[in-house]
């Protein structure tokens, strides 16, 4: 065993969450060191970004690497359901800031977010997996495997897991609880879609908006359809486990038969090519017993991950490190932080208002205010805010109390339809 090695803050994950926590924190002065097992560019699902990210990612001094790399524009979200098509422009929305960003294929997005932090001074050291940690003394001791699996000791004043769906501190300090939101299933696949937009079928489709379509029979299976800027999309379906056993166990076949069950997607995509490997990731909602300590918290999906419905992982993971390292800085240049109150109980106001949301969908009250006949702007406005990703702003009514007014205002659009 090597000696011991130092630094203020380490992090667990290069992706998104990691590395603008890097960022922010090297600005700042903060001694950094990330740690990531893998090599970039790597594969990762969550590919529709939010508006609330751009934000973060501009205080990070990372937006202008984001614009060159030529990720599709996005300004919204489109929905369809048995015929019904609907869209929220996200520049018209009840909170200030952002109303546009991109649709990114991961791998890509992930890498110049890493490669940014590293030109601005950042060490990230690829290939190095944390094996142990020790929280009992005064500085945090992690244990690490480099890429020739040679083990050293780094010392650290406080560790920040970014880890996403590897979910590193939770398993190794037994944090992780059974998620309150039941387990669904999403299989993926990133297709050349082809897609004639001159088509009379297909003129309402908006390669600048992720559409989500509905299963015509099965209200809680959806369908993402993300466009990308060379010509490809992202396509998924998220269900019950139950419901795909009535499906081909090829994914890809599955994929193709369930995209024939939607009209509007059997038309968008009939002369798609499906040249790559099916994905799936399962039981992917997750909870943990703590957010933070007095030595680390959990950024992003490491805590807590809700479903992808509404593109939220990316943002909550953004919005974690935002709030991580304004405490971080404070706490270093002397200040006493409440880290349940001042972290966790911060971030969980975003985090439950997006679950509302998730909850609300499968129940079908959201649905039914998606696609109502004759929304009330104001109100279209204010729940199109949370669709951007502006999940934190209390000032809007649908964030301070998410589920009794959503509740609300969907027995409002049951009654009016009836």
């Amino acid at each position: 065993m090597s000696s011991k090695q130092r630094t203020q803050v380490a992090i667990i994950g290069a992706g998104p969450s990691g590395s603008v926590a890097a960022a922010l924190l090297h600005q700042k002065g903060i001694d950094v060191v990330v740690l990531e097992k893998s090599l970039f560019p790597r594969f990762s699902i969550g590919e529709s970004l939010l508006p609330a990210c751009m934000e973060v990612i501009e205080k990070a001094n990372m937006l202008s690497a984001v614009k060159r790399a030529n990720f599709q524009f996005k300004d919204g979200a489109a929905f369809h359901r048995n015929g019904k098509y609907t869209c929220f422009n996200f520049t018209d929305k009840f909170t200030e800031g952002a109303g546009t960003t991109f649709q990114v294929q991961r791998a890509n997005f992930d890498k110049v977010l890493a490669d940014e932090a590293v030109e601005q001074g950042v060490e990230i050291r690829y290939q190095h997996t944390l094996m142990n940690i020790d929280l009992a003394g005064k500085h945090s001791v992690l244990t690490v495997n480099d890429k020739h699996d040679k083990s050293y000791e780094l010392e650290a004043d406080f560790v920040l897991d970014a880890s996403g769906f590897g979910r590193v501190l939770p398993r190794l300090l037994a944090l992780e609880e059974p998620s309150c939101l039941p387990t669904r299933r999403a299989v993926f696949t990133h297709v050349v879609d082809n897609i004639d937009t001159s088509a009379p079928e297909n003129l309402d489709y908006d390669r600048n908006k992720i559409l989500i379509s509905v299963h015509p029979d099965n209200p809680d299976v959806w369908y993402w359809l993300i466009p990308f800027s060379n010509g490809t999309c992202s396509f998924g379906i998220v269900a019950e486990p139950a419901f795909f056993a009535g499906y081909p166990e090829n994914n890809i076949a599955a994929i193709k038969q369930l995209a024939s069950e939607e009209l509007g997607l059997c038309q968008l995509l009939a002369k798609a090519e499906f040249p790559n490997p099916a994905g799936e990731i399962g039981g992917y909602s997750a909870n943990v017993k703590t957010l933070c300590s007095e030595k680390f918290a959990l950024l992003g999906n490491a805590g807590e991950f809700l479903d992808p419905v509404f593109s939220s992982g990316v943002t909550i993971a953004m919005k974690s490190s935002e709030i991580v390292t304004d405490l971080l800085i404070r706490q270093f240049n002397g200040d006493s932080i409440d880290w349940q109150k001042d972290y966790a109980e911060a971030l969980m106001i975003g985090v439950n208002t997006f679950r509302a949301y998730v909850e609300g969908w499968y129940s079908g009250e959201l649905q039914d205010v998606i696609f109502h006949e004759n929304p009330d702007h104001k109100i279209k406005q204010m729940i199109c805010s949370i669709l951007a990703g502006y999940a934190w702003d209390t000032t809007n009514p649908f964030v301070a109390q998410p589920e009794r007014r959503l509740r609300m205002i969907a027995e409002i659009c049951r009654d009016t339809k009836s």
